[in-house]
């Protein structure tokens, strides 16, 4: 990663292609990292700033890509968003000089989208004074991956660009395990995995669902341990891809639904559910400057805790889910 260390990067054009299919066969970025750096103007070709993505090259121009420094935040709109996350505690697992290791409590938001009105995960981490790294736009500074607002648990937070690049490669070439605990509404009949490509659903703009021309997405399924009635199930899910919904879309496949998960079908007992009991529980990666693989795991939501231990052997269950042997519940999927 040394050449980021400067945080600049020229070139001179040797194939007449795309300027972004350009960037990407010379920094070690993905395709929306360079999109970004595009589209907010840190990118020069022939000492004149570009934000077209598309413009086409000529040999012996030179490109300059300027990455932005990590930078900390002033407290921007401090009231309102204090207000906001006045009620939401956020667990630091771990922290460093490169990374950030949270439990992401359910019902906050990641990132900014145009149909966000509170306060989120980045705000807070802003709040906090906390470097972040800037590679991937202004409303997800430190965002390497992400957990639907209703999803609870572990998140991983870059705090410089270097960390991020570093941590986004791992993910797209599935070096990082992530492995999530979900209470369903009926009964694996065995482990399984889901392959189906996943889109927008086209009558439910909220939702997803399987789409022939969606995206690849694969999850891995894995029976723990049934409840004591026979009615609900703890699994665990292993994500190969991050596909937005991924883990509902998939369980919806199969005619199961996480408890709660009212959006993809769950018609059960409401009373006993506050919101949708699917919780990040482990991610195991290596560290980007130290090389070290790590892995952390994030405590279960209260109310899902709670479930478990009344209506599961909990004794059995806290067995299954120490992490050597939920790891080894996957070898099925080799």
């Amino acid at each position: 990663m040394k050449e980021y260390l400067n945080m600049y990067k020229n070139f001179i054009v040797d194939v007449e292609i795309r300027l972004d299919k350009f960037l990407s066969l010379k920094i070690d970025a993905s395709r929306n990292q360079i999109e970004q750096l595009i589209q907010k103007e840190f990118v020069k070709v022939d000492g004149k700033t570009t934000d077209k993505n598309g413009l086409k090259l000529k040999l012996n121009q030179e490109i300059e890509v300027f990455f932005p420094e990590p930078k900390t935040f002033d407290k921007k709109n401090s009231e309102f968003i204090k207000e906001s996350l006045k009620d939401i505690n956020i667990e630091i697992i771990y922290e460093d000089s490169d990374i950030l290791i949270i439990n992401k409590p359910r019902g906050l938001t990641v990132h900014d989208a145009p149909s966000v009105k509170d306060a989120t995960l980045v705000d807070w981490l802003k709040l906090q004074n906390i470097s972040l790294s800037t590679i991937s736009g202004d409303e997800r500074h430190g965002i390497v991956h992400r957990l639907d607002k209703g999803t609870s648990g572990i998140l991983i937070v870059a705090k410089n660009n270097e960390a991020h690049i570093e941590l986004s490669k791992q993910l797209e070439k599935r070096e990082a395990g992530r492995y999530y605990l979900a209470l369903i509404d009926l009964p694996l009949k065995d482990n399984i995995i889901v392959e189906e490509p996943i889109g927008r659903n086209p009558n439910n703009r909220l939702k997803m669902s399987i789409q022939k021309d969606g995206r690849y997405a694969k999850t891995s399924f894995c029976k723990l341990e049934v409840s004591n009635n026979s009615k609900y199930e703890l699994i665990a899910c292993k994500l190969s891809t991050g596909r937005t919904h991924q883990i509902r879309v998939h369980l919806n496949r199969l005619n199961r639904h996480i408890l709660g998960d009212i959006l993809y079908g769950f018609k059960g007992d409401f009373s006993i559910i506050n919101g949708f009991f699917l919780h990040g529980f482990c991610l195991v990666f290596t560290h980007p400057r130290t090389k070290e693989k790590m892995s952390f795991t994030a405590k279960l939501p209260k109310d899902m805790q709670d479930f478990i231990d009344t209506n599961f052997d909990k004794e059995r269950i806290y067995e299954k889910i120490e992490t050597s042997s939920l790891f080894s519940f996957f070898n099925f999927n080799n």
